[in-house]
């Protein structure tokens, strides 16, 4: 199916309306992930689909694959995959830096089975445990060329394993490392006389799952979330449903793929109209030397969009364009808010629009997106099509009149099933924990949504400064600081008060050569906060915000040091003592070291005048 049916056109907010008119049933989308790939490949088997770069040093010497070879290769990873035993309920778990076997191994682990992808740069634990729970006894995983400190994570975590399979760069040593009790092998090698021309198993339904992806871990351990095709090939849909981009338009990736971002818009939606992805090399946006290649790379493959976070634009912006840029359509950004000085640096340095988006791995990937030529300033974008958003009281969950603020909730084709929380006989138990109701998923967003559809985001629920039983929203004091002119960056969160039982404190990164001090953009929010109360005690100046490993804002981490600050400022008067605090769970607890000679019972005393949880533990005496 072509034409109108499929691609609508979708170039502003006033299109929204003539989609939806058309069910998305009567769109013609595939039924599965693997059915989008057969598509592309028999609609464009000799257009180029990926280029993934080895590293930004050698950009030059890429490993191309044209649609028809990545579906081949994609038959001979899933046929092996079926031949090790892997089934359409059982998870293969993928932990490897972006590289060129990685997206086939992917797709193929959707197509056998049900893809895991875990991110290398958890702790052990965190990764056991999501090992365990997903059930995986296949796991595909970075050599010991290819990414050193991996593999030794892979071996840490063999136990749980029955094979393994190592992706490897062209020209590595034929032997394989070994790991005893498990089954290791070179996953090109191995699927090199596999049957490339089909798939041997039963394809996958929309409704079987495709995927589990952990979340970004901002409040303790990771969950699972799980997606099913269904989700995954819609949302995809609506994201190239862009009528920005043409048949064959480049696309330039670099955010890892355990990221929902990096599997649905820059693997994904391409499928849909035949586009190239240019992948960057295994460390993607943490490589260095990426930057001072960057604008060669758009100009040589003719980028039209790419798609990061809000520091990878913080930094392109400081870099010189030596390189003729005309291709590049816009730019969109998303994960985490984006500061004003950060989308004017780069949009004055390059010329290039900033799109933001809005998206959460519950909801698949992407839930609103903005338009690069019509500007609506203080939003992330207007709902995406097929996806319904109201805005509910946080304690109560009852919608609330348009225009306030409250938790924004979705519902539609891509919310999630829920979470892994079992195993047994039947698959896969799943659960909302409490984000599902009725069809409808709590983001924990506080947002409005306006009558147009488009979001004013307003922070996270949890984020919240209660002050004496007074509600503060952190984006008051943020937008505040943010309209500083050497403010690149800002994070409010509630200290710990014994009189107040908090008070908001804020966190920032200035832009270098930056001479503003704690004491001037203190005085800065005093003028501008909108409300007394939420005028922050201080003001702390820090060389980078804390974010989790997929870039979004860690203020699990700003609200412990505001913790440790307040406890150890509290315990001051006692002699030796010790503060640090740690997160737990998503809680932060005070961990206080005393010397064997403190007065023990005053020390808790006064640790009861602050709403935290304590540890006490004994140190030597002094």
């Amino acid at each position: 199916m072509t034409g109108a049916s499929l691609w609508p056109s979708y170039a502003g907010p006033a299109d929204l309306a003539a989609i939806e008119a058309v069910p998305l049933a009567e769109r013609g989308l595939p039924e599965s992930t693997y059915a989008l790939l057969r598509r592309a490949a028999g609609w464009w088997p000799e257009h180029p689909a990926t280029t993934v770069l080895p590293e930004a040093a050698r950009w030059r010497e890429p490993v191309r694959r044209t649609f028809a070879e990545l579906l081949a290769e994609v038959h001979r990873y899933a046929n092996l995959l079926r031949d090790l035993g892997v089934r359409r309920g059982d998870a293969v778990a993928l932990l490897s830096p972006n590289c060129a076997d990685l997206v086939p191994a992917t797709l193929a682990a959707q197509l056998a089975g049900i893809a895991a992808p875990l991110n290398g740069g958890l702790s052990h634990d965190h990764l056991g445990e999501l090992l365990r729970r997903s059930g995986a006894r296949v796991l595909i995983t970075a050599g010991p060329e290819l990414a050193p400190e991996v593999w030794d994570t892979a071996r840490t975590l063999a136990a749980e394993l029955d094979v393994v399979l190592v992706l490897r760069p062209t020209g590595a040593s034929p032997a394989v490392p070994a790991i005893e009790g498990v089954r290791v092998g070179d996953l090109a090698e191995l699927a090199s006389t596999m049957d490339s021309s089909g798939f041997a198993g039963e394809p996958p339904v929309a409704s079987d799952l495709a995927a589990l992806f952990h979340t970004g871990g901002t409040t303790g351990a990771p969950k699972l979330a799980a997606h099913t095709h269904a989700n995954e090939v819609a949302d995809a849909w609506m994201i190239a449903a862009n009528s920005l981009l043409d048949v064959g338009s480049v696309v330039f990736a670099a955010l890892p793929l355990f990221h929902v971002n990096a599997l649905v818009v820059t693997l994904l939606a391409p499928l849909f109209k035949g586009q190239h992805a240019v992948w960057a090399g295994p460390l993607g946006y943490r490589e260095p030397a990426l930057y001072g290649e960057f604008w060669k790379i758009v100009e040589h493959h003719r980028i039209a969009a790419m798609s990061a976070v809000p520091t990878v634009y913080a930094v392109l912006a400081q870099c010189p364009v030596d390189a003729d840029i005309a291709s590049l359509r816009f730019a969109m950004v998303g994960a985490s808010p984006l500061p004003a000085a950060v989308r004017e640096g780069f949009q004055a340095h390059t010329g290039v629009t900033l799109v933001e988006g809005y998206g959460l791995t519950e909801a698949t990937c992407a839930s609103a997106r903005s338009f690069p030529d019509i500007a609506r300033p203080g939003t992330v974008g207007q709902r995406l099509p097929y996806q319904r958003m109201k805005v509910v009281h946080p304690e109560t969950g009852e919608e609330l009149p348009g225009g306030e603020t409250g938790v924004l909730a979705i519902s539609g084709p891509t919310v999630f099933p829920g979470y892994v929380v079992g195993r047994d006989e039947d698959g896969y138990r799943l659960d909302g924990l409490g984000k599902l109701r009725d069809g409808w998923l709590n983001t924990g967003d506080l947002a409005r949504l306006d009558a147009d559809g488009f979001v004013h985001l307003a922070g996270r629920a949890k984020d919240l400064i209660i002050r004496g039983g007074h509600n503060i929203d952190p984006a008051l004091i943020e937008e505040a600081l943010l309209a500083h002119p050497e403010v690149t960056a800002a994070g409010a969160v509630g200290r710990p008060d014994e009189h107040s039982g908090e008070v908001p404190v804020a966190y920032v990164t200035l832009a270098p050569g930056a001479t503003a001090t704690e004491a001037d953009l203190l005085a800065w929010a005093a003028d501008r906060v909108p409300e007394r109360a939420a005028v922050p005690n201080a003001v702390t100046v820090l060389d980078a915000l804390p974010v989790t490993d997929v870039g979004k804002p860690y203020k699990l981490a700003l609200r412990a040091d505001a913790t440790r600050r307040a406890i150890a400022e509290a315990l001051a008067p006692f002699d030796a003592v010790t503060v640090d605090a740690v997160i737990e769970d998503g809680t932060v607890v005070a961990a206080v070291t005393l010397p064997s000679e403190v007065d023990e019972p005053k020390v808790r005393a006064t640790l009861g005048r602050y709403a935290v949880p304590a540890r006490l533990t004994f140190g030597e005496t002094s």
